[in-house]
């Protein structure tokens, strides 16, 4: 994240706290120390409960990238049929990425000649809101109800999302928008050891290898490169040592993408959760006054304001969304405010820069409708089917470290953490040849 943004969020965390002492009827002191006390309990209690979810989740997502090939993306999402669209939500939820990379490389797959509802309706949501990470948080914090819906509702917001790119937004739109990717002359490949995305006609370190050009960011990636290892199956890679080199830089990739958007989310849960007087929640959400399709609308749309205003994205935003249902917020409604991580303002300021002005507003309020559309179609069918959970069921309770299954699984997770944390760091010419990787090429 950008220094910008870090203040920004600053200044949401001081309002939150002065909004707190300018509302609560508490003494102020007392509701000082009480909430101060609440909001450290809130914070590391989210982080001990899922912690090993994090650290698996990522293990699996590194593994996946590490393991499988993601060559010729592009080439499978030049249309705007069923296939392409499950092609674009099968590589978006292998690919695992922070939303801002997700971005850049839906940019690139557009570029390249794949077709928007394919690469930004489908890829570009998936990569962010239907990648294992987030799916196993979001058992841990909300429940399985929760990680159902939002696997529902993502199929449903890319369906929209294609819907509105093939039938709502005329062509012109579209192709002005490709030229602009176009004009910008950059296609990104990724760096087939370390996974950052590299600029071929700016870096210095290349290699050719049986006809293809690979790039690299620096020359220690060049010389870690082992293009022999891009034939090996998935079952070699699992069984070598390099594999699970491989597999510990990937996942290393993903938490320096990730860890202060995490971080973030939990902080800024138990700001909410503590400073937050109970009594403005009840105010806010007092029920379906206008009856209740009208009350869920109206709290989706709200849900995904919030969503856009706290400039969290994908992990980070599961945490506050735990507290937000525990607080009031309907059960759509939560999912219409996970779905709009791809709408926070720096984000929509990088779909300015990639496809230009019309094109960024009309993509944000399709994302807008559509996260909104979803949650409330989801919230009526999981009430229909009584799958809704009791908002008291994730509530965060104070941290408790006992002998039970989450000690066992956190001291597991944490030696994982730790091995592939080391193997990252080792050295590859110890092991048995070096990073292998299935990469992209230069067109």
């Amino acid at each position: 994240m950008e220094r910008t943004e870090y203040a920004i969020l600053v200044s949401i965390a001081l309002a939150t706290v002065g909004f707190g002492a300018v509302t609560t009827t508490a003494p102020l002191a007392t509701f000082v120390v009480e909430s101060t006390r609440q909001f450290v309990t809130t914070t590391v209690a989210m982080a001990w409960i899922t912690w090993w979810a994090l650290v698996v989740g990522f293990a699996i997502a590194g593994g996946v990238e590490a393991w499988t090939s993601d060559e010729e993306v592009a080439d499978l999402l030049e249309g705007h049929g069923f296939r392409e669209i499950g092609y674009g939500s099968l590589f978006g939820f292998i690919s695992s990425s922070c939303s801002y990379s997700a971005i850049a490389t839906a940019k690139n797959l557009f570029k390249k000649g794949g077709s928007a509802a394919a690469t930004i309706g489908a890829f570009m949501f998936a990569s962010t809101n239907l990648v294992i990470e987030i799916g196993a948080v979001i058992w841990i914090l909300l429940g399985w109800q929760f990680l159902l819906a939002d696997i529902i509702g993502g199929f449903m917001l890319i369906g929209l999302m294609a819907f509105g790119f093939v039938f709502l937004v005329p062509d012109e739109i579209v192709d002005r928008a490709r030229e602009n990717v176009l004009e910008d002359g950059s296609t990104t490949v990724r760096d087939p050891v370390c996974g950052m995305e590299v600029d071929p006609t700016e870096t210095d370190y290349s290699l050719e290898h049986d006809g293809h050009t690979y790039y690299f960011c620096s020359q220690s990636c060049t010389e870690s490169f082992d293009p022999e290892a891009a034939e090996t199956t998935i079952r070699e890679q699992a069984t070598s040592l390099s594999g699970w080199r491989e597999l510990a830089d990937k996942q290393w990739k993903e938490w320096g993408m990730l860890w202060d958007e995490i971080a973030i989310g939990f902080v800024f849960a138990g700001l909410i959760a503590g400073f937050v007087p109970e009594q403005v929640w009840t105010s806010v959400f007092s029920g379906p006054v206008f009856g209740v399709p009208v009350y869920i609308f109206w709290t989706a749309a709200v849900g995904a304001l919030i969503g856009v205003a706290t400039f969290v994205c994908s992990v980070g935003n599961v945490p506050f969304g735990a507290v937000l249902f525990s607080n009031g917020l309907p059960f759509g409604s939560v999912l219409s405010y996970i779905y709009a991580d791809l709408i926070v303002p720096p984000i929509v300021d990088a779909y300015r820069e990639y496809y230009g002005t019309t094109f960024a507003a009309v993509l944000s309020l399709m994302i807008f409708v559509s996260a909104v559309l979803t949650g409330v179609v989801v919230h009526f069918v999981f009430l229909g089917l009584g799958l809704i959970p009791d908002p008291s069921s994730v509530r965060v309770a104070e941290v408790q470290i006992e002998m039970n299954y989450k000690l066992v699984l956190n001291a597991l997770a944490t030696a994982l953490f730790v091995a592939l944390y080391w193997l990252h760091r080792s050295d590859p010419s110890e092991g048995e040849g070096g990073h292998g990787d299935h990469v992209h090429t230069a067109d």
